[in-house]
């Protein structure tokens, strides 16, 4: 292979790139091209993703960026910026261009994100530099006859990169500006000494997705096709060719087609998916991080466990040994010192949920108010010694003061060392419709006829809706019009439409986050580049900070008994007052967390809760899946003679949910009584039934 396409945008070039990652591999393998590159515009979004479906199809990533370059990236001027192609050559490389495109945004973002090339100089080490297309300084001097200004910038660009580190760009997509300032590179090319690489200015993956591309860039700008103002590419030619088709573009310059298999061969990158990246909690002189541990636990089981502590002194030590073996003892120091600074500056704190309510750890350090012996939880669930993953504890904090609890933590590791995290929201299949009907110049109620003809069904696709409504495929097949709007949808169906701050996570790390990821602003806020997903793949230390309003509204609820002369805190709430529970069984649950929705109402005046451990099934059927089980359930509580177990070894783990499979904790115990596995063994079936 002697042709590698070294400028190219994937969707996450938002709303203007239509090359999806998936599709891209499929094409290159297509057109036997063994090496592309990611040059999105000004962002490294899709750089994992894209790093993973090349490896996973044998090909090889070249990570890069299209950057946009200002004269001063602090001096805001109106479209004062050009474009610059960079790609990493080494990790140095990628740190910098980490580094870059994060600072693009904190510090330099004016209508885009825009570094200068001061910085650049600064910071050029393993990357290398292409001229970019017609938005390019070099181009543009050309164009406007500015040649000296052109020279001047060559040889700029020669001192700041090294002269083995910047290209000229060459492209053809039959743009007459192009054609006019083709030769005019050339020859520039040969006064300086510098060489040339051909490239196509990649936005979709075939001539035929031309037509999606405009509607893609008509929905970004809010223009629709009949617009005559509307910003167009003028051309069809932006898609991912063939070696041949370089070759003919420009012949007489084998040698630039040739260059940038060179160049990808050069650009080696690779993330690294193995190694955890878990911050040094500070520990107090004379302390080791495990010896702190240590101390914690055992004051916490002294007050947890005050009259009979051998069963709970056996199970922690173990759940210490796990963790110690398995290098997080930093974590839960981490975890416990925002947990306790959050309960001591009387910032409300919710009891724990999720799998880490399992762990004994947890709840002598006061990261939970869930006894795990008393309800059967099981530590391999949140933390598995025979499957390295990062642990994941879950905390909610009051609404109103999340906020402070995520700055105290920005404070004590490092404003750099503290990011929140950004999530995508994509076109899916009722929006994209929207989108492109307005695109297409479809009134709102037309649009809309169609909209509401797909089920509002959880994960509805486009070609779900056409296989099971009727109504929607009548109307594709009876009119032209809608069924170009059906088709162009489902070529967008599915891209990110746009970048938004994640509600809960927050991301620590030991050094700055941009070692690892690049950062934008989302508004006022600093978050990742990477989502929750990759930013997990990374190994790197990623905390849900959630932010519950219930908790806001028992805080008041206190407030309130305070001014009545009473003190109390949630832990005095009883759980066993007979009266909340005829409440909650005569469905009277407007306002109670997970309990006020209509349909679990009707579920609970059929059952009839009499015990906290009922409240705690009833929520755990009430999803799909367990739901079918939900008439059998009542059934055996009603009439507990009548259950049944296929095997007598079944009974001591479902004669709590009258021989329904409720919990995972019972996956997990049923794989372990009756076939023998490990608890760790039996986790990875639960994960593997879990998807």
């Amino acid at each position: 292979m002697s042709f590698v396409n070294l400028h190219l945008h994937t969707e996450y070039s938002l709303l203007d790139g239509a090359c999806r990652i998936k599709g891209l591999v499929a094409r290159l393998k297509e057109l036997g091209q063994d090496a592309c590159a990611i040059t999105d515009h000004g962002v490294l979004y899709g750089a994992v993703d894209f790093y993973t479906a090349m490896k996973d199809a044998g090909l090889h990533p070249v990570i890069g960026c299209e950057v946009y370059v200002a004269e001063d990236m602090h001096v805001k001027r109106e479209r004062d910026y050009s474009h610059l192609i960079l790609l990493c050559e080494n990790e140095t490389g990628y740190r910098n261009l980490c580094l870059m495109d994060s600072l693009a945004f904190t510090e330099g973002f004016y209508y885009k994100p825009r570094i200068d090339y001061a910085l650049l100089e600064k910071h050029h080490e393993g990357l290398i530099a292409l001229s970019a297309c017609l938005s390019g300084d070099l181009p543009r001097a050309l164009l406007d006859g500015r040649y000296e200004d052109a020279r001047a910038y060559v040889e700029k660009m020669k001192r700041i990169m090294g002269p083995e580190h910047f290209y000229i760009e060459l492209q053809d997509h039959g743009l007459p500006d192009e054609k006019t300032v083709l030769p005019r590179l050339i020859s520039i090319a040969e006064q300086t000494g510098v060489q040339t690489v051909v490239t196509n200015d990649c936005h979709y993956l075939t001539e035929a997705d031309a037509d999606a591309q405009e509607v893609l860039m008509c929905i970004q700008t809010g223009k629709t096709l009949e617009d005559d103002r509307r910003m167009r590419m003028d051309t069809k030619e932006m898609y991912v060719k063939s070696e041949a088709q370089m070759k003919a573009l420009f012949p007489g310059h084998e040698d630039a087609v040739d260059r940038t298999a060179e160049i990808a061969r050069r650009c080696r990158v690779d993330f690294d998916f193995h190694t955890i990246h878990l911050p040094k909690f500070p520990v107090p002189d004379g302390e080791t991080a495990e010896s702190m541990l240590r101390r914690l636990c055992d004051e916490g089981l002294k007050t947890r466990y005050p009259d009979d502590q051998e069963e709970a002194r056996e199970r922690l030590d173990y759940e210490l040994r796990v963790i110690s073996q398995m290098g997080y003892v930093d974590y839960f120091l981490i975890v416990w010192d925002f947990i306790h600074y959050a309960k001591t500056h009387g910032i409300m704190v919710g009891p724990g949920r999720g799998s880490g309510a399992g762990s004994i750890v947890a709840y002598c350090l006061d990261i939970t108010e869930l006894d795990p012996l008393k309800y059967q939880l099981l530590f391999e669930r949140f933390l598995n010694p025979e499957r390295v993953t990062m642990p994941d504890i879950d905390v909610d904090f009051c609404y109103e003061r999340r906020q402070e609890v995520i700055d105290y933590v920005a404070r004590k590791y490092g404003q750099d060392h503290v990011s929140q995290i950004i999530t995508f929201g994509t076109m899916a299949a009722r929006g994209v419709i929207r989108d492109v009907g307005r695109v297409l110049g479809f009134s709102y109620q037309e649009t809309d006829q169609v909209a509401k003809a797909i089920p509002m069904d959880l994960g509805m696709t486009l070609r779900k809706a056409f296989d099971i409504s009727k109504e929607l495929r009548d109307l594709i097949e009876g009119d032209p019009r809608i069924e170009r709007l059906y088709n162009t949808a489902l070529t967008l169906e599915g891209m990110p439409r746009h970048a938004s701050t994640h509600a809960a996570g927050v991301l620590i790390t030991g050094e700055p986050v941009t070692h690892f990821v690049p950062l934008q602003t989302n508004d006022d806020v600093v978050t990742t580049q990477y989502p929750m997903g990759v930013i997990e793949k990374l190994g790197l230390l990623k905390v849900d900070f959630l932010g519950l309003r219930t908790l806001t509204v028992i805080r008041d609820a206190l407030d309130l008994i305070r001014q009545r002369g009473i003190s109390m805190k949630p832990q005095d709430i009883p759980l066993d007052d007979p009266e909340v529970y005829e409440m909650i069984s005569a469905g009277d649950t407007d306002g109670v967390f997970q309990l006020e929705g209509g349909g679990m109402r009707s579920f609970l005046t059929g059952m009839q809760p009499k015990c906290f451990e009922d409240i705690i099934a009833a929520i755990s059927l009430y999803r799909p899946g367990p739901m079918e089980s939900i008439p059998r359930y009542i059934e055996g509580k009603q009439h507990p003679e009548r259950v049944h177990y296929e095997t007598p070894l079944l009974e001591p783990i479902l004669s709590v949910t009258y021989g329904c499979m409720v919990y995972q904790e019972q996956v997990m115990q049923i794989v372990r009584d009756l076939a023998g596995y490990s608890y760790g063994r039996s986790d990875l079936v639960r994960r593997a039934m879990a998807k």
